[in-house]
């Protein structure tokens, strides 16, 4: 066969994630390897190539540059246009070009590669413990990017000149570090040191070493990491545990623990294959919920009340270190206070951790953007996520069609913001909860930085419809002060747009929403909604009954309130008894006042909340009846059910009101306080109680089916943080013929709303 030696010229444009992953080194050693000449640079929006030579090789080197990529560039689009042939020498790599409103995919953080990590522990390398070690297969990204292209002088490297040593590793397009903008090592790069909570400098001459043994002795440690501050203790000494805990005011919520290896995670917990591709995870190494063994030494206040384990592996090369000094898991938690953004700078987080870390491991390389580390579990076949930050913000949801520049602000509880721009969704790093100013300034700083590094001037502005929220007061102020438009999204269409959106679906559903509290376009709180939608519009087909919240947000604060509530209006009179004799460790007088809300209408706002239910259900059981963190009676009623395997339910009736259906609860009650009564064992009940939900999603789909002959059902909300409510909602609805979309990529809780009020703002814009 003839060999076409044709000289041919290409220059290409590509796409996507492909600076700071050693893309362009792949391609400079890839044009040498098939004789091209030429040269590649990278740009504000995308990597420039043009190569020379034969069109065989060219053909060859095309193909194989997008089939055999960096392990962690992602090529999202190749363009490529035939030039006439200009006598290139050779092939180089040229400097970055700075293009106005141009833009590029940018990589999040990575954790360390094998490659670093035998470095930091060979004592011949000249990098042995070195806590900043990195190449471009790992390492800082996004937390350190002031700008773009992403070159050392736009991030906070920059104030460390590299030393000889260092230079001719970056400059050597054989070396894995070449183009590695934070390369560093002992000589000319950041620095550890150790202070006490005065911020008082300690001699030490090895500080991950003393920091080591401060953990062993049962103290607690600030840690600076890639996004901010983590608060350590050892995780198997129940008296630090305890103490982080009273110092941090976070009484129960579970903490996340970092162990040093996946030995070391196989023995406290179950792993599955796929829980294990995603601790091993290089491109997020995020916090995965693992269920713990019987037997442990985890202290019992690391996870109280429950039965899975927020586990991770160490993702810097200062944990790796760390934990092979203390031999033993430790609690990895953010450094802040309960409710405040993680702590990122030094003089920050000797100011509001001072009261809470014995000693602090400090260092000089600035963090741009803080992050939170993900939180993610394995369920129902797939990942899901479950608080998106370190490792995946800001890789954008890749949406059907181009969207206009636009805003969306989120919500309320676990804020997330979301920037269009192109077919491109940039949803921001978890926010928190905006009740402080500190998430506040978090909020908006965030914001302007993902303004400036993808260029975005929103056109609209998108936001929850709760008047309260103060996510939708800022959007309301800056639509007054920039002149630009507002798209208020009910919470629960933005719930099902969200899961629309992520599952790339552009048509109508059956939208099954159940959550907490969302304001209803009829003023009530709704949260156990079904609906007809797309990302355009919606319609309620069906939802929970109207039921009281005796006593308003402390309701929710107390469940028992919630169950009395519930029961006195399901069955008057009869129903305070009930709740007397079920809730004995509350004060007869309690009862009266909720009687008295109730009948006055006073302070008790009615929800048809699925999480409310959740929590009344868990408060009869005497599962939880005052919660201390978002979500504890309903998770610990999760917890009780777990691996209770019974078909039996609850009854409930669906009836018609005002157009639409209502499912009614008091056959349910009535059943739960009957085996209350003869003694059923109360995972059983629980474990019922979840066939119950699950029973009242399928029948209500099947009857949208029959009435709209729809076939598809997206499920979104918190309620499907619930792995038994999403495993067993999947399975049988997909046994009944349904096909079923959830979150895997976005949170299914309210840190996915941002990208829900976009995709239907999209359709606002002209």
């Amino acid at each position: 066969m003839a060999v076409n030696l044709a000289v041919e010229r290409l220059a290409i444009s590509v796409k996507g994630v492909v600076q700071g992953v050693g893309f362009r080194p792949f391609v400079y050693q890839l044009a040498h390897s098939h004789h091209l000449s030429g040269w590649v640079t990278n740009t504000s929006g995308e990597v420039r190539i043009e190569v020379e030579g034969p069109r065989t090789n060219v053909d060859a080197f095309l193909l194989e540059m997008e089939k055999k990529t960096p392990p962690q560039a992602h090529i999202t689009g190749v363009m490529s246009t035939r030039l006439e042939p200009c006598g290139y020498q050779d092939f180089e790599i040229k400097e970055s070009l700075a293009e106005p409103g141009k833009y590029q995919l940018i990589s999040p953080d990575l954790a360390t590669c094998p490659e670093c990590r035998a470095e930091i522990f060979d004592p011949a390398d000249r990098r042995y413990r070195y806590p900043f070690t990195n190449c471009t297969n790992c390492g800082p990204r996004f937390t350190i990017i002031e700008d773009i292209p992403y070159d050392r002088p736009l991030t906070t490297m920059k104030i460390f000149p590299m030393c000889p040593d260092c230079r001719k590793e970056y400059e050597d397009p054989s070396n894995r570090r070449f183009h590695a903008q934070p390369n560093a090592c002992p000589v000319c790069g950041p620095r550890l040191r150790l202070v006490d909570s005065a911020g008082r400098q300690l001699e030490s001459q090895d500080v991950i070493g003393d920091a080591g043994e401060y953990l062993k002795e049962g103290k607690i440690i600030a840690i600076r990491g890639l996004g901010g501050f983590l608060l350590a203790c050892d995780a198997t000494n129940e008296l630090a545990v305890a103490e982080l805990r009273q110092r941090k005011h976070r009484p129960a919520k579970p903490l996340a623990v970092m162990m040093e290896d996946m030995g070391e995670v196989e023995t406290r917990c179950g792993v599955s294959p796929d829980e294990k591709d995603l601790l091993n995870s290089s491109a997020g190494a995020p916090i995965v919920l693992l269920k713990m063994k019987d037997c442990t030494d985890i202290a019992p206040s690391v996870a109280p009340g429950l039965k899975y384990l927020g586990v991770m592996l160490p993702y810097t090369p200062l944990h790796h270190l760390l934990m092979s000094e203390v031999n033993r898991p430790l609690v990895m938690t953010s450094g802040n206070m309960s409710e405040e953004p993680i702590a990122r700078d030094n003089k920050e987080a000797l100011s509001r951790l001072g009261n809470i870390a014995d000693y602090f491991i400090l260092h000089n390389r600035d963090i741009f953007s803080r992050y939170d580390d993900s939180v993610t579990m394995f369920e129902a076949g797939s990942k899901r996520m479950l608080r998106r930050a370190r490792g995946f913000a800001p890789s954008p949801v890749r949406l059907t069609s181009p969207a206009p520049q636009m805003l969306g602000v989120g919500a309320q509880e676990k804020n997330t913001f979301c920037l269009t721009r192109d077919d491109n969704a940039f949803i921001s790093q978890h926010i928190g909860d905006m009740e402080n100013e500190e998430t506040f300034e978090h909020f908006e700083k965030t914001l302007d930085l993902y303004k400036t590094m993808f260029r975005v001037e929103p056109q609209l502005i998108a936001c929850d419809m709760h008047p309260e929220y103060f996510a939708t007061k800022w959007a309301e102020v800056e639509a007054s002060r920039s002149g630009l438009p507002v798209i208020k999204v009910q919470h629960h269409h933005a719930h099902v747009a969200s899961c629309l959106a992520e599952n790339g679906i552009d048509e109508k559903v059956i939208g099954v929403a159940l959550d907490g509290t969302g304001f209803g376009a009829d003023g009530k709180i709704w949260g156990g909604e079904f609906l007809v939608a797309d990302t355009t519009d919606y319609e309620r087909m069906a939802h929970l009954e109207y039921l009281p919240l005796a006593g308003g947000e402390a309701a929710i604060k107390k469940p028992y309130r919630v169950t009395a509530g519930y029961l006195y209006r399901l069955f008057d009179d009869q129903g305070l008894t009930i709740a007397t004799r079920c809730l004995r460790d509350v004060e007869g007088a309690e009862f009266g006042l909720i009687k008295q809300l109730v009948d006055r209408g006073l302070n008790s706002p009615v929800t048809s909340s699925a999480g409310r239910l959740f929590d009344a259900v868990s408060s009869l059981l005497g599962i939880c009846r005052e919660i201390k963190y978002e979500a504890q009676a309903a998770i610990e009623l999760e917890m009780a059910a777990e691996g209770v395997e019974t078909r039996a339910s609850y009854p409930f009736n669906l009836e018609t009101d005002s157009g639409h259906k209502v499912i009614r609860l008091s056959r349910l009650f009535e059943g739960l306080i009957a085996d209350i009564d003869a003694g059923i064992p109360v995972p059983e009940i629980a474990a019922r109680f979840h066939n119950a939900i699950v029973d009242i999603i399928i029948r209500t789909c099947d009857i949208i089916r029959s009435e709209r002959r729809l076939t598809k059902v997206a499920l979104s909300g918190g309620c499907f943080m619930n792995r038994r409510l999403l495993r067993l909602s999947i399975e049988r609805l997909s046994a009944r013929g349904f096909e079923v979309y959830a979150h895997r990529e976005v949170p299914t809780n309210d840190g996915g709303i941002s990208l829900g009020q976009v995709a239907v703002a999209k359709h606002y814009v002209k």
